[in-house]
């Protein structure tokens, strides 16, 4: 039940910022690549599921490893989204102004998400 909602929160966050980027594209002058957005947010959203599949298993768990398993959650999405930023703005050199605004939006948008998603779940079921 909880990967559910989570997973359809992240779904509508992908497809709004997916929508409102193609409109903005359409009706300013900015050049926004669909093609690069959908990668980014596939790969955002990939690092966010195996996120939340470690801290819904660490629920699961006896109390003293619960906190263990939340702070590895956590580390493991830091961790998968520094190589995301290094692989996407140094090693395929999307550093256009539209790229790194794209790639900082998305980061912002789903890291939030996913910060207040295990908030609220803590705070129905404490450590």
């Amino acid at each position: 039940m909880i990967f559910r909602k989570f997973l359809t929160g992240i779904l509508l966050i992908g497809l709004t910022v997916i929508v409102s980027a193609y409109l903005a594209g359409r009706f300013t002058a900015l050049d926004v690549n669909i093609t690069d957005l959908a990668i980014l947010t596939l790969c955002f959203t990939l690092i966010s599921l195996v996120m939340i599949v470690i801290f819904i298993k660490g629920l699961s768990k006896e109390p003293e490893n619960q906190t263990i398993y939340s702070l590895a959650a956590l580390g493991v999405k830091i961790f998968l989204e520094m190589a995301l930023a290094l692989v996407w703005l140094i090693i395929a050199k999307k550093t256009g102004v539209v790229s790194v605004v794209l790639f900082f939006v998305l980061y912002l948008a789903i890291s939030l998400y996913s910060i207040f998603f295990i908030l609220k779940t803590l705070k129905k079921k404490s450590l």
